[in-house]
């Protein structure tokens, strides 16, 4: 039998909620104007960088508008060049000459117009990011707000929103640590917000934590610790020597009797969380108590002992 000696460690409890990674950069890509597909550049995982076409609807009507507006302009803004020359030699008036201006400023507006609506039908990635699942194809007529794909940001950061209870939200802060866990591996993230609207229903506030560097996928389901409170010191015992039963969990201390035989003394205990190989012990031990770790099973209240090492 092994034993070992109770230590101090510091603990702060934590509470611990299920949280959603989120893109910092999230939206479902749709086209504001109505047309048939000429181009599609939309492949399922790809990462495309700010500005990169993936989707244009056809323009040819839009184009040759553009064409013969363009004209239009060019004989306009001719029109008001020879009248502003005709006006110095007083050859023309100026209500002419004011409605040759007006005709070439109406002509470049339409120019201008016939430009956005091109622009509007040459969908582009607004930022840098990974392009989700899609089902369109060069050809296919689209109406106003179809869904053409998801973009979910690329970057060095990520965010993660979870819920804690309104007492929990209240010791709070921006800036404080709390760990992410996705799997087995933990992720240290940073408070960004909490939110000030409390659930009347759950009396749970939402709260959303940054994480810098790698981050799961968006979308992913982590496991959230929340430090509540400050740090306290703890006693801190193996694992293997906190035992559970119908009475509670205990462990069994080892000292000498009054005859300074070593025997073994069932002690209830109050336990915390795991901490490593450590288990927090709460309360019914004191640091420097020594506590029986593997074969404590096999002890019963003040049965002598004989241990094969302490640590």
């Amino acid at each position: 039998m092994n034993i070992a000696v109770a230590k101090e460690r510091e603990y702060r409890p934590t509470t611990t909620s299920v949280g959603t990674v989120l893109a910092l950069e999230s939206i479902t890509l749709r086209n504001e104007l109505a047309g048939t597909i000429r181009k599609v550049a939309l492949a399922p995982g790809q990462v495309v960088e700010a500005g990169t076409v993936l989707v244009a609807l056809d323009v040819s009507v839009e184009q040759a508008e553009l064409d013969a507006e363009t004209a239009q302009a060019d004989l306009a803004a001719t029109t008001l060049a020879r009248l502003e020359r005709l006006l110095q030699a007083q050859a023309v008036s100026q209500e002419e000459v004011d409605q040759a201006r007006a005709a070439r400023d109406v002509a470049l507006a339409q120019i201008e117009r016939t430009r956005a609506v091109i622009a509007k039908k040459t969908i582009r990635a607004p930022f840098r990011a990974r392009v989700g699942l899609t089902d369109v194809h060069p050809g296919q007529y689209l109406n106003e707000g179809t869904e053409l794909t998801t973009l979910q940001g690329v970057d060095a950061a990520a965010n993660v929103d979870f819920t804690v209870a309104q007492a929990v939200a209240a010791g709070l802060r921006p800036g404080q640590l709390v760990t992410v866990f996705a799997g087995d591996s933990p992720t240290t993230a940073r408070i960004a917000a909490v939110d000030a609207r409390v659930d009347p229903t759950t009396r749970n506030a939402l709260v959303r934590a940054r994480i810098s560097g790698h981050a799961p996928a968006p979308g992913a389901s982590v496991r959230v610790e929340v430090p509540v409170g400050p740090p306290t010191a703890a006693v801190a015992i193996p694992v293997s020597a906190l035992r559970k039963g119908p009475g509670g969990d205990h462990v069994f201390l080892i000292a000498p009797d009054s005859a300074g035989k070593i025997r073994a003394h069932l002690q209830p205990v109050r336990s915390g969380p795991v901490l490593d190989d450590d288990v927090v012990i709460l309360s019914g031990l004191t640091p420097g108590q020594r506590v029986a770790t593997s074969g404590s099973f096999k002890l019963r209240e003040a049965v002598l002992v004989a241990s094969d090492s302490s640590r």
